[in-house]
């Protein structure tokens, strides 16, 4: 086991020593501590059998999990097996609000996927698309999201009106490219099997037989939102994702995200999950940021 998992489980555990020794690891200390600590280095171990790639992430989200006395959400976390990388990697949820985020897009034909960055909702979403793709669920995917600027002017940026919108939709090109390959994903852009593209593209169409994704969805207006989620045809499924504290619209009040929240949140065969600063997978310093700013929020 890396050194930095070690360091990460002695913090989780401060009463119980742990040492390597060569291929094996030693836990001496008061018994729950010990006990609780050789429950994290099992679940560790079934991950890595399971050819997951392993973060301190996962380190500390088992041991809260386990000294909650939630051993069984947390090996039905682990066990879910959302789709296999180009290498080879099994794509797997890490905290509960994505297990809930997955189950919610595989029973519903809508799904919202609200909260801070970092919680896996784009990638997780383009994994499961990926998944319905290759198993023939679905004959195409579809990426799309506003391109709104964030104190940058899209004129000012060099190129055509394809080369100013491609760094907006970057982070879906990225999760495309590890789901499929570069090369794969490529000839997948050329047939038109997958498209990404920006939202005002998505207009006037209907869209069938396809895995539908909107990002960054805070900053749609209510005229795009609903636009958007009316595109929907037969046979197809969609995701809507984005953050509400990261709106960057003119007036904040008239976010799509914010007002089909409200509108939508009991319509039967639309889920609504939202994800906390716990289910932030990315460095540990993203959720320390995100938390900083909730509470200066708060005070304000």
């Amino acid at each position: 086991m890396k050194d930095e998992f070690l360091r990460t489980l002695q913090k989780e555990f401060p009463g119980c020593r742990i040492a390597a020794r060569g291929n094996e690891v030693i836990l001496t200390g008061p018994e729950p501590d010990v006990r609780q600590a050789a429950r994290v280095f099992s679940e560790l171990r079934y991950l890595n059998r399971e050819n997951t790639y392993i973060t301190t992430q996962h380190v500390r989200y088992s041991a809260d999990l386990i000294r909650q006395g939630q051993e069984e959400l947390l090996h039905d976390i682990y066990s879910d097996t959302v789709s296999i990388s180009a290498r080879g990697r099994l794509i797997k949820p890490k905290t509960a609000g994505q297990k809930r985020y997955v189950d919610s897009i595989r029973k519903n034909l809508v799904t919202f996927g609200i909260g801070p960055a970092g919680t896996g909702k784009t990638y997780l979403a383009v994994a499961l698309a990926a998944f319905y793709l290759k198993n023939r669920e679905v004959e195409r995917i579809i990426l799309t999201r506003p391109a709104v600027e964030a104190g940058e002017k899209l004129g000012f940026l060099p190129g055509d009106l394809q080369e100013k919108i491609d760094p907006y939709l970057r982070p879906l090109y990225d999760a495309l490219a590890d789901m499929f390959g570069f090369d794969q994903f490529q000839k997948l852009i050329a047939r038109n099997i997958i498209e990404v593209a920006p939202l005002a593209y998505m207009r006037g169409r209907t869209l069938e037989e396809s895995f539908i994704i909107l990002d960054e969805a805070q900053n749609t207006t209510r005229e795009q939102m609903k636009m958007f989620l009316t595109r929907m045809g037969n046979h197809s499924r969609v995701v809507v994702n984005g953050d509400n504290t990261q709106i960057d619209l003119a007036d904040r009040k008239f976010s799509g995200l914010t007002e089909a929240e409200k509108v939508l949140a009991h319509v039967p065969g639309i889920g609504m999950v939202h994800f906390t600063d716990a289910d932030v997978v990315r460095h540990d310093m993203v959720g320390r940021i995100i938390r900083a700013y909730e509470s200066f929020y708060k005070k304000e």
